[in-house]
């Protein structure tokens, strides 16, 4: 009899059949009988090689088996063209491998993906990302204007602020509240509530809410000024709340097109990024399903209906530049009325796209980031504010048009492409070019294509030709390709109104930006324009050029846009640059460029800025936290500048309600502003109100911003808050007992940052907090311990060492206790404190040795720590400074045994603390078995690298370095895991190699073991065809040091061999391989010239022509030194010749180099056997070449300092010609060259020279040219030291009181350079004036003295 048992089994059987049955039909393949023979069942289909054919067992295969319940069209319609190329077919084409060989462009790929600059967004994290979410707020009212008239009614005044921010954080407090008793479930329903019908219009279910009611006619509700909205509107929209998102961008970075329709409260804080349409607000034109609400709910046929392009589609929140897409999902859409239609596949018949209907005047017109009206900026609808995203105004279901969808946006108006995102306006311009391929052919062109004798033949009576509808019309796919055989491009004339780029002389415009320079895509006369649209225009443009333009564009753009800030005033300077601002798209390159332009206007605009201090704050603030260094440091000076051109009145009211805002990251942001306007107006100006702050009962948020400003003052202005110490310490003393975690935490922080900058002084300012501090550390645990250990750390360093010594053992005791926390903040703060204490005066080494060191070692030195990168440093800096008091041995001898640990990130942790260890302190009392375990543990660790790292290479050198000749037992044993690591396979295990070698062959020489070193040479010598540069660049520099140490003439290979191996080797551009080979190339040129013949020396000069075109400085005066040494070792004549040749090339840099190293050539080998030759070339009739000789004059007087006084009479004949020639950089080099001459000769009698140069030198004073003027004064100053201010003095005085105010001027510059260099010699050669009545000149004192 069958049990249970037997019963599950079998089914279990036959389900497992079924599942490899259906396997097996799924895979294509029949299951096969058990004979291995492969047959085919009775009604089933035969099988074909699938690798061969490819195909499908199933005949249906690809067929859709359902339709969708809710009949939400599919994207089938747009086939990708891989899917189309390698998806299931019916037909037999090439095997499926060939086709998966043959490479697809993948339409996403970008190639220059790598190299183009990515916007700032993609690097921001989520917390920095706040900032697209602020609002960009309305012109305040300055109170200080106009002598503080009557303020506008229009402009927002600081109690609105403060009231509108009271609201704000009531109604932040209440939704929270709500919140937790709807988790708690403590929300019951009023018994007096009327009940509201379910199906009721939404008028008859209409609440009185606080926030967010809807004006009524029946109920007016006053508005407050930045709510006035244009009455005449029909049906006004429910107003968003005016703080809560950034008109424009609302909630987050979406498409930066403020999203408000003319039936919706055009606030103030709207009108600043909007362009009104005139003439588009008419009643009659409102937009159905958005506008007016009907009073009856009509049931309509779903067949009866045209559909209408649908503006939005609500609830969906599509990110901005997002493609978008079609949610299918059971979406239906509200109808004014009430009614709910659901979304048809049929809904989505492309309505026919008459002129009509796209017409700016029908269009619903919303406003852009602008600020004028524009009568071509319809958008897409997106009526209300909640509905977000891309734009979907030729798409009925939102997705991008592609193919034939796009076929509605055949001839979309300017304002159209103003809404597009970057992936619609792409598709339109393939639309628009594949349509005009496709395009009927008219009468004209048939004409024109057929011979003579055809004629049209008229269609006959009665014929009726079939009206396709035009969804079947759209439904069949345009050819991607274009249309077959030849074909005329002709321009099509109907677009040419419409373009997506500017006209003129304007740089090209990106797709993001299009939505901010909209109104230059339409071409206007500018004559008919307002004085107001005028400005606006030319901002746009300026700001184009600026933003997208060529360097010279951009500089002449700058220059026009801050001399005429004033005249175009800071309202639509700041309506147009702060929204670029907050664009998501912005790259570093264009925020540092509108930074730039916003630096510039506010020094012209001063106290013009006033209104717009909180919007340009908003912008700039998140500079202020940015991981860019330099974006921070912009940010600081922005924000300075804007304190001393507004003030700090303005600068208090208008960032006091951002003090206590419900959103950190605001508060976060205003605190670091304040600093920076703390540190431009001084800090006294603002202690009063950071006291008040500090101290406010109200909110805790505003004591924890007060606090945290005193933080950032701190870490921003370093020791020069010492005279204010005292001051800022009672401020926040108060803090450390605040009720609030938060405020204590702020608190202990700021004193760390406090005493930090104070560090070594003002111990005697925080008396009064070191109670409270101590009474934290017992009493706190987690964060809050962590900033009070924070701040006891940085107080014991200010302190006297018997304080220190008493406080470094109380707080050992908890240090020691949370040396095991878990926390990893925790451990980073715990091991900067015992930095801290152990570095200080008065903590005793036995102490540290007996309390600290065990539990240390014990938790700290393991492989966990060695994981995360800044307790890593952490560790190795504590243990560092823990050594400097207890000696290197007791630190070395604790962890050597871990360079033997089988972590490597551990290992390298061990490393590089005895580098920075025996480097502080060397290796004295390291002894013998100490010694062994080092070099032991060093070449483990050297060996045992999977990623060869710059750690271990300095570590190993610094050992053996360190030790010295103790080293030498165990040299032969280092030289052989050199060796054999010389021949790694990978390239950079060889690197790391010949790098040793360069470390280490001082202490070989010291151990005289010269022999190895020469067994080395030889090795080396044999690498240098190294393919590697960065390898052979390091085999060069081993070669090198070790050439210097065994001498020329130990070296193996010799020196005659060993030099032409290298001649080839200087042609190599790697700049590591130039730098080695050409220092090595001078050393033997100055120890070991003799072993090289004079023609493989002339062969390296020619070589050694093209260094001097290398980037790195080091490379071209490695090589000018190595040209002094070849003149000395083969003579001047020849190394002259070559680089007086070498003057006539174009290349600046090359000539410069040049004439450099003619200087030293005359240096090395007198200047004699140089000069004559160097005269001769002036003769050449050849700008560059007659400056070059003039440049090396100047180098050569310069660097042969005194010795000039025998060549000054041969040169002063050339000095004087190019002293009188028309061009200006002949006569700047001159003047150089007489300013390094006469400073050579001072003293030596040449006074009659230098006079006469002097008056070829004095006509230049006039100059115009910086360069020219800078050359001239260096050389007066030269004169001033040769012949004595007196004489420059007698030159002076002749143009000092001269009528023209221009020459005045210069004589009073040449004046005052004398009168600083040489003040007191010039008394006694002042000219004399007698007395007068009234004044008394005469110096009788010193005529006695005279």
């Amino acid at each position: 009899m069958a049990t249970k048992d037997d019963y599950v089994s079998e089914i279990e059987a036959i389900q497992k059949r079924k599942v490899a049955l259906s396997k097996n039909e799924d895979e294509g393949s029949p299951e096969q009988p058990t004979d291995g023979e492969a047959r085919v069942g009775l009604g089933q289909e035969g099988h074909y090689d699938q690798e061969i054919y490819g195909g499908s067992n199933s005949k249906f295969a690809g067929y859709v088996t359902s339709i969708a319940p809710n009949e939400q069209e599919d994207d089938d319609e747009v086939e990708d063209v891989n899917a189309a190329l390698l998806g299931k077919r019916q037909t037999y084409t090439a095997p499926a491998a060939v086709l998966n060989d043959i490479p697809q462009s993948d339409e996403s790929y970008d190639p220059f993906a790598e190299t183009r600059a990515q916007p700032i967004l993609n690097r921001e994290d989520q917390y920095r990302r706040q900032r697209l979410q602020r609002a960009i707020s309305p012109a305040r009212h300055d109170p200080f204007a106009d002598g503080g008239k009557t303020p506008d009614p229009q402009l927002a005044q600081y109690k609105d602020v403060m009231t509108h921010q009271a609201l704000t954080k009531e109604e932040r407090e209440i939704r929270s509240k709500i919140s937790e008793k709807l988790k708690s479930g403590d929300v019951h329903v009023n018994g007096n509530a009327k009940a509201v019908q379910p199906n009721a219009a939404p008028a008859q279910r209409e609440r009185k809410r606080r926030w967010d009611a809807t004006p009524t006619p029946d109920a007016p509700k006053k508005r407050m000024t930045w709510d006035q909205a244009d009455a005449s509107t029909p049906g006004h929209a429910p107003t968003p709340l005016r703080w809560d998102e950034t008109p424009g961008r609302p909630k987050g970075g979406e498409t930066p097109g403020a999203m408000v329709t003319p039936g919706q409260s055009t606030r103030m804080w709207d009108a600043t990024p909007g362009h009104a349409t005139p003439g588009a607000t008419t009643p009659g034109h409102a937009t159905p399903g958005i506008g007016g609400t009907p009073s009856a709910s009509v049931r309509k046929n779903r067949w009866d209906e045209t559909p209408k392009t649908e503006r939005e589609t609500p609830g969906r929140n599509i990110g901005w530049a997002e493609t978008p897409r079609a949610d299918h999902g059971d979406e239906s859409e509200r109808i004014p009325g009430g009614t709910s239609k659901r979304k048809s596949r049929w809904d989505l018949t492309p309505a026919a796209a008459t002129p009509g209907s796209q017409t700016p005047g029908s269009a619903t017109p919303v406003f852009t980031p602008g600020g004028t009206p524009s009568a071509f900026t319809p958008k897409s609808g997106m009526g209300t504010p909640g509905s977000l995203g891309t734009p979907s105004l030729f798409t009925p279901s939102g997705v991008t048009p592609m193919g034939t969808k796009a076929m509605a946006m055949a001839t979309p108006t300017p304002g159209h492409l103003m809404s597009m995102t970057p992936e619609q306006l792409q598709a339109w311009r393939w639309e628009r070019e594949i349509d005009e391929r496709n395009r009927p052919l008219s009468d004209e062109e048939l004409d024109g294509m057929f011979p003579e004798g055809y004629k049209v033949l008229q269609p006959p009576a009665g014929y009726v030709p079939i009206r396709t509808p035009a969804r079947k019309i759209t439904a069949t796919p345009t050819p991607m390709g274009g249309s077959t055989g030849f074909h005329i491009q002709v321009e099509d004339k109907s677009m040419k109104g419409i373009t997506d780029q500017p006209t003129g002389n304007l740089p090209f415009l990106k797709p993001d930006d299009i939505q901010y320079f909209d109104k230059l895509l339409v071409e206007v006369d500018e004559s008919t324009l307002s004085l107001e649209e005028q400005k606006e225009r030319k901002i746009m443009k300026l700001l184009l050029k600026i933003k997208n333009g060529t360097p010279p564009m951009r500089k002449s753009a700058l220059r026009q846009i801050t001399d005429k800030s004033r005249e175009f005033g800071a309202g639509p300077l700041f309506n147009q640059i702060l929204p670029l601002l907050m664009s998501p798209t912005l790259e570093d390159q264009e925020r540092h460029l509108l930074v730039k332009v916003i630096d510039r206007i506010l020094y012209k605009l001063d106290d013009m800025v006033r209104p717009y201090v909180h919007k340009i704050l908003v912008v700039i603030e998140p500079l202020l936290i940015d991981e860019d260094y330099y974006a921070r440091v912009e940010g600081r000076e922005i924000i300075s500048n804007l304190a001393k051109a507004a003030g700090l009145a303005t600068m208090i009211s208008v960032m006091r309600p951002d003090i206590d805002n419900m959103d950190e990251y605001v508060r976060n942001t205003t605190a670091r502003a304040f600093a920076v306007v703390a540190s431009a107006l001084g800090i006294p100006s603002l202690l009063p109100f950071l006291k008040a702050v500090c101290r406010s009962k109200k909110s805790w948020q505003a004591r924890h911003t007060g606090i945290k400003i005193t933080q950032q003052i701190a870490i921003l202005m370093g020791c020069a808050i010492l005279p204010h110490l005292r001051n800022l310490v009672e401020i926040i003393e108060h803090g450390l007992e605040d009720e609030q975690q938060k405020v204590r935490t702020i608190t202990a922080l700021a004193l760390a940052a406090l005493a930090e900058a104070a560090t070594p002084y003002g111990i005697e300012s925080f008396d009064s907090v070191l109670k409270p501090l101590w009474k934290g550390i017992r009493t706190h645990r987690g964060k809050g311990l962590a900033a009070f250990l924070k701040a006891i750390g940085y107080l014991i360093p200010l302190m006297d060492a018997e304080y220190a010594n008493y406080y470094t053992r109380e707080v050992m005791l908890i240090l020691i206790r949370e040396f095991q926390s878990p926390d990893e903040e925790m451990k980073k703060i715990v091991l900067k404190v015992v930095k801290q204490c152990c570095g200080t005066d008065g903590v005793e080494p036995q102490y540290i040795k007996n309390e600290i060191l065990p539990p240390f070692f014990k938790h700290f030195w393991n492989q966990r720590m060695a994981l995360d990168r800044r307790n890593y440093r952490q560790l190795v800096d504590t243990t560092v400074e823990i050594a400097n008091k207890v000696g290197s041995a007791e630190m070395v001898q604790r962890i050597v045994d871990d360079l033997k640990d089988e972590n490597e990130q551990y290992r390298k942790m061990v490393m590089e603390t005895i580098d920075k260890i025996l480097v502080n302190l060397g290796s004295a009392d390291i002894d013998h078995r100490l010694e062994e375990q080092l070099i032991d543990g060093i070449l483990y660790a050297f060996q045992e690298q999977t990623t060869e790292d710059i750690v271990m290479l300095n570590g190993f050198g610094t050992v053996v370095n360190t030790l010295g000749k103790r080293v030498k037992p165990y040299l032969p044993q280092i030289c052989g895991t050199v060796l054999w690591r010389l021949n790694n396979k990978s390239a950079k295990v060889r690197q790391q190699a010949a790098d040793l070698i360069s470390r280490i062959s001082i202490v070989m020489r010291t151990c005289q073991e010269e022999k190895l070193m020469g067994h080395l040479g030889v090795v080396l010598y044999e690498y240098l065809g190294e393919e590697y540069p960065e390898v052979l660049g390091s085999i060069l520099g081993a070669l090198k040091s070790i050439v210097n140490v065994i001498g020329m003439h130990k070296m193996t290979p010799p020196i005659k061999d060993l030099l032409p191996r290298l001649t080839p080797i200087l042609k190599n551009r790697h700049e590591k391989v130039q730098e080695n080979c050409i220092d090595l190339v001078g050393r033997i040129a100055d120890r070991g010239a003799e072993y090289v013949s004079a023609r493989e020396w002339m062969r390296i000069c020619f070589e050694l022509l093209e260094l001097l075109k290398a980037h790195k400085k080091s490379i071209r005066r490695a090589t000018v030194n190595t040209f002094g040494y070849i003149a000395k070792a083969i003579g001047p004549h020849d190394v002259l010749a070559t680089l007086l040749n070498n003057l006539k090339v174009q290349e600046r840099q090359n000539r410069v180099c040049t004439t450099v190293a003619i200087a030293i050539v005359a240096e090395t080998c007198s200047p004699f056997t140089v000069l004559p030759a160097l005269m001769n070339e002036y003769r050449v009739p050849e700008l560059n070449v007659q400056n070059g000789v003039l440049k090396a004059l100047s180098f050569l007087f310069e660097y042969i300092g005194e010795m000039g006084k025998d060549y000054i009479y041969a040169v002063s004949t050339l000095l004087e010609d190019a002293l009188m020639e028309r061009d200006l950089v002949h006569r700047q080099i001159a003047s150089a060259a007489i300013g390094h001459m006469s400073l050579g000769v001072y003293g030596f009698g040449c006074e009659d020279a230098l006079n006469h140069l002097l008056n070829y030198v004095w006509p230049n004073i006039f100059e115009t040219s910086p360069h020219v003027i800078q050359a001239v004064m260096s050389a007066i100053d030269g004169m001033r030291i040769a012949l004595g201010p007196a004489r420059l003095l007698q030159y002076c005085l002749q143009g000092l009181f001269h009528p023209a105010r221009k020459v005045r001027d210069v004589y009073w510059k040449v004046y005052n350079s004398i009168y600083i260099g040489a003040q007191d010699s010039l008394v006694p050669s002042y000219p004399r004036f007698y007395n007068d009545e009234k004044n008394q000149y005469l110096r009788y004192e010193l005529d006695y003295v005279l």
